[in-house]
């Protein structure tokens, strides 16, 4: 459940930067690239804080960080190629 709720998470992040990129100028494709790595390390933080708080070991959080990280990170790529393809 709480993979689910960091997926949901990426997922409102991803839509946050998107908005800050088209209000900034920057662009909704370039806003998408900017998100990846953002996200990346607050997917990281996700693994340290269930490696350190929760008692879980790497080895059990290395999937989660993944699944976690991957589900957003690809909905950012397609919002690029979306934007890149004209569509």
């Amino acid at each position: 459940m709480h993979t689910l709720i960091v997926i949901a998470a990426g997922i409102a992040v991803l839509v946050t930067t998107l908005l800050i990129g088209r209000w900034t100028g920057l662009g909704v494709a370039d806003a998408a690239l900017v998100f990846i790595p953002i996200w990346f390390a607050l997917a990281l933080l996700n693994l340290w804080i269930g490696v350190s708080k929760a008692g879980y070991s790497v080895a059990e959080e290395i999937p989660v960080l993944l699944l976690a990280f991957s589900a957003p990170a690809l909905a950012a790529l397609v919002v690029w190629w979306h934007v890149h393809s004209g569509g």
